[in-house]
């Protein structure tokens, strides 16, 4: 059964980025928040909360691979999309197109970051916030 990455308990996020940091290591061999297929930030001040932006996994209208000329977003199994990396050109369409801003892009190679749905993220997040729900 495929699973899906949902950031539903961010009223526990603390803001450790440790979400982030465990994304780039494992998915980018980089550790750098700036790898991360998963962004968390702050909703403004210093007494805010945080929200994590992450890939909805949509299952239908993928706006992410509609949008990409190369056809280098394929669909994933259960939602979601996969970059095969080498049909990338690199316009950044796919970043413009996403409804939620989930698509982060890795300056260095010049492509796309898109969430695998690996779980790695919500496996290292010391308060739950994140989780892997079966679709």
């Amino acid at each position: 059964m495929a699973k899906i990455l949902r950031a539903n308990g961010m009223n526990k996020c603390i803001g450790c980025f440790t979400c982030m940091l465990s994304c780039a290591a494992v998915n980018k061999k980089e550790h750098t928040t700036f790898k991360s297929a998963i962004r968390v930030r702050t909703t403004g001040g210093l007494t805010s909360s945080f929200v994590g932006i992450v890939c909805l996994g949509c299952t239908d209208e993928r706006a992410c691979a509609e949008a990409c000329p190369t056809g280098a977003l394929k669909p994933r199994k259960g939602g979601g999309v996969i970059l095969e990396q080498e049909k990338c050109i690199g316009c950044r369409k796919c970043i413009d197109a996403c409804i939620v801003g989930a698509v982060n892009f890795d300056e260095d190679l010049k492509v796309p970051i898109v969430c695998k749905h690996c779980g790695i993220c919500a496996q290292f997040c010391p308060h739950e916030c994140l989780t892997m729900e079966e679709v």
